[in-house]
């Protein structure tokens, strides 16, 4: 499955919004990719979940570990098809951590999978979680990559499509300054988790 294909079923599913939005990094925007909105489909997730797990078929990958809610679906769904474990993260007082009994052996080969990667700061944080629990950690990966491919990570980042979005500073956003005000149709409240993809 190509990045074209990718973007094209996210399409179909009005997954690929353009407007003025408020991300859940603190960040605005003129585009965002809601990707629940082709995850909710089993078959659609299904679909990407092999086509991302593809990238990491040669990695022999222990665990899944996706950051809630981002890395859900996507993250189970690429264990489906690895034959691994699926483990998810949450902020406990601000900050990634296992809960529910999930628990990583040192040495387990890791990964760390989302839906959409635009600063990278959710990823890399559980990333050094994993790293702090003695892990080993093969890589990142993610639907799409809005950063334009700016986001950075020491591991291998695989994302399945790469977009480029304009994005600004709530002082810099020249939509704002026209008068318009952003919608935030993410999941993480800004007042509590400050920085994130």
């Amino acid at each position: 499955m190509d990045s074209n294909a990718v973007l094209a079923l996210l399409k179909e599913c009005d997954a690929l919004l353009e407007g003025h939005f408020l991300l859940s990094s603190g960040l605005r925007s003129d585009r965002y990719v809601q990707c629940a909105l082709a995850l909710m489909h089993p078959a659609k997730a299904g679909v990407l979940g092999v086509a991302l797990g593809e990238k990491f078929r040669d990695d022999r990958v222990d665990v899944v570990v996706g950051p809630a809610m981002g890395g859900l679906i996507i993250g189970h769904e690429v264990a489906r098809f690895l034959g691994a474990r699926f483990v998810f993260t949450e902020r406990v007082d601000g900050k990634m951590q296992l809960r529910r009994g999930f628990k990583i052996q040192p040495g387990e080969r890791c990964i760390v999978v989302e839906d959409v990667v635009t600063t990278g700061g959710s990823a890399r944080e559980v990333v050094e979680w994993l790293r702090a629990a003695n892990a080993n950690v093969v890589g990142v990966g993610s639907i799409i990559d809005r950063s334009g491919g700016k986001s950075a990570f020491d591991v291998p980042f695989k994302p399945l499509a790469t977009i480029t979005a304009n994005t600004w500073s709530a002082e810099d956003d020249p939509l704002a300054k026209q008068g318009s005000v952003p919608v935030k149709p993410g999941s993480r409240n800004l007042n509590t988790a400050p920085t994130g993809a």
